[in-house]
């Protein structure tokens, strides 16, 4: 985008911006309309399953009552009619028949079959008591439906509908059975059949005895449920979750819900596929989208056509900018017109150049009272220092002498900042020489280890330096010497006591020579090693160590490196070892112009 107008790269921005708003908002909405869409679509089959539980519920209840009140005609006098006429009796009740197709029949309280609606060879005289349906039933005296079974003559599915027979005091005289075979048309209504044929799915389970009542693959009235994981809609409706959604091993996805009807265990489950839901979600949304999209293109095209006549204001301003670098003789003010952004930016340039050329001016100022004000009589302090600890003046008391050696350390110290400062002001400026030419780079490190030794025998630090490669450098003396001094200063400041610090020289290619000042310190820290050479930069600020110096030193050296053709860097192995590499192609450097 380097190569595009501001006008433009702001369109392209709002562009983005109002792509991925709308992109934000349509898949947010979407997602939204897809959920209120599945989450009315699981409420429904909820309310489903709940509304055919309570029917079956309703019909199991009716059942029951109608079976207690026909319990209370077959007894008298405080005992059960005989079985003949009981007999009689279940062949006249058509319509309690109607509701319990299978058989009525008339037991003793002991569970022992006596009377029948319907003949059964062998049935009359069975006992039954130890069925648990019909223990239940003998223990609580009350009415009880039994769970799915199989008939023990006829081998068919059945429910038991069993409801006590009681004297005027509350006896028990003996059960009237009503039994149904297990047709789920005689419980589940037909319409909710007719509903799980085209779209819904429907099941009835018992999930104590883990049994399909309806729905089950094969038709059978009762069935066992496949295994775990056979079917993921039967196990997610055990596993307690009342509704959600479900994937299927076919990989379709089934919005499902269940209710449970307590008083016989049964799992009531309803599920419809998902894409019900999807389908209006998608139609609703393509709608909102092509009306999202034609908002955000007539939004792109006002603002395209603003932005851009904005750029127009700032171009012409840029123009004059240009003009005004290219001839700075001209006016170095803008002209303060034009829209209120662009008059307040051309007004702020204005004061930024009013302000620059301030600051300049008190730099200016400032060096030239540093060098004139300060440097001058620092030197005759010094100077001063010097004859007073050498006797010149007389022999001075040992305390005298102690004070006299601390005054002149730090005046040489504020000596070398100030030398820092303007050097680092000659460099910022251009105004800094080298002069070139064969340096004995033997005697330049014993210059060195010389110049230093005092500072390192106050800190408890060996100085030395290797014998260096017999060549003889091309470049100048002194510069090279302050860059040394610099790594050298460092070394020591940052080497613990006893520590040693060598200067050594070696030939890396064939036309560079690397000389390097190693310590045995800590070595850079980590997260500072990008900042090293920044000036005012100081690895250990708010100690003492950092106090030492302005944070120059570094910085100095390398742009004093670049006017010498070559380059610096460091290392942490077992210390810190800062390098400075120098060409060794004279005729390149003799070539090249001076800074």
């Amino acid at each position: 985008m380097n190569h595009l107008s501001l006008g433009t790269r702001l369109a392209i921005i709002v562009l983005i911006g109002c792509l991925a708003t709308v992109g934000s908002v349509i898949y947010a909405a979407y997602s939204a309309l897809l959920e209120d869409f599945a989450t009315n679509l699981s409420a429904q089959q909820e309310n489903e399953t709940a509304y055919i539980s309570k029917l079956v519920s309703q019909d199991l209840g009716f059942r029951t009552r109608v079976l207690a009140q026909s319990a209370s005609m077959l007894g008298s006098d405080g005992q059960l009619l005989p079985p003949d006429q009981l007999t009689s009796i279940l062949k006249r009740q058509h319509g309690l028949a109607e509701l319990f197709s299978h058989s009525l029949t008339v037991l003793t309280p002991e569970a022992l079959l006596i009377a029948e609606n319907i003949y059964v060879p062998g049935r009359v005289g069975t006992h039954y008591a130890d069925r648990p349906h019909w223990e239940k039933a003998i223990a609580t005296q009350q009415s009880v439906i039994s769970r799915p079974l199989i008939g023990r003559a006829t081998g068919i599915p059945l429910m038991v509908f069993i409801a006590p027979i009681k004297g005027d005091n509350g006896e028990l005289l003996g059960f009237l059975c009503g039994t149904l075979e297990m047709d789920e048309s005689l419980l589940i209504p037909d319409s909710v059949r007719r509903d799980a044929t085209e779209d819904a799915i429907f099941l009835v389970v018992d999930s104590s005895n883990f049994l399909f009542i309806a729905g089950s693959p094969s038709g059978n009235a009762i069935e066992e449920l496949p295994n775990p994981g056979e079917s993921l809609l039967i196990d997610a409706a055990l596993s307690g979750v009342r509704f959600g959604e479900v994937a299927t091993n076919a990989g379709e996805t089934l919005i499902y819900a269940t209710s449970h009807l307590h008083r016989l265990g049964w799992l009531f489950i309803r599920a419809v596929p998902k894409s019900l839901a999807t389908a209006p979600a998608k139609q609703a949304f393509s709608r909102f989208f092509l009306i999202s999209a034609g908002a955000t293109l007539g939004i792109l095209l006002m603002t395209y056509i603003a932005l851009r006549s904005t750029a127009a204001s700032l171009t012409q301003m840029t123009h004059r900018i240009r003009s005004m670098i290219q001839k700075p003789e001209s006016s170095r003010r803008l002209r303060e017109q034009g829209a209120p952004e662009v008059r307040d930016l051309a007004q702020a340039f204005n004061q930024l150049m009013d302000e620059r050329d301030a600051n300049n001016r008190l730099k200016d100022n400032f060096v030239s009272n540093v060098s004139h004000e300060l440097r001058t009589p620092l030197t005759s302090m010094n100077g001063a220092l010097r004859l007073l600890q050498s006797g010149t003046a007389g022999e001075l008391p040992e305390r005298a002498k102690e004070m006299t050696t601390l005054a002149l350390r730090n005046g040489d110290r504020l000596q070398l900042l100030i030398a820092d400062m303007l050097d680092f002001n000659k460099l910022s400026s251009g105004k800094m020489r080298v002069n070139f030419q064969p340096e004995n780079l033997q005697a330049l490190f014993a210059d060195t280890v010389s110049g230093n030794k005092t500072t390192a025998r106050e800190l408890g630090v060996s100085l030395t330096a290797s014998a260096a490669p017999e060549i003889s450098l091309y470049t100048d003396g002194h510069r090279l010497r302050q860059i040394l001094d610099n790594f050298v200063s460092n070394a020591i400041k940052f080497s613990p006591k006893g520590g040693l610090v060598t200067i050594h020289a070696e030939q890396v290619s064939s036309n560079k020579l690397r000389i390097t000042v190693s310590d045995q310190g800590k070595g850079v820290p980590k997260g500072f090693e990008r900042q090293i050479f920044d000036r005012f930069a100081q690895a250990e600020e708010g100690t003492t160590r950092a106090t030492n110096g302005a944070g120059l030193g570094l910085a100095i050296s390398r742009q004093i490196a670049e006017l010498l053709k070559g380059s610096i860097g460091f290392y942490n192995k077992g210390g810190a070892h800062f390098w400075v590499e120098l060409p060794l192609d004279t005729a390149n450097i003799a070539e090249a112009p001076a800074t």
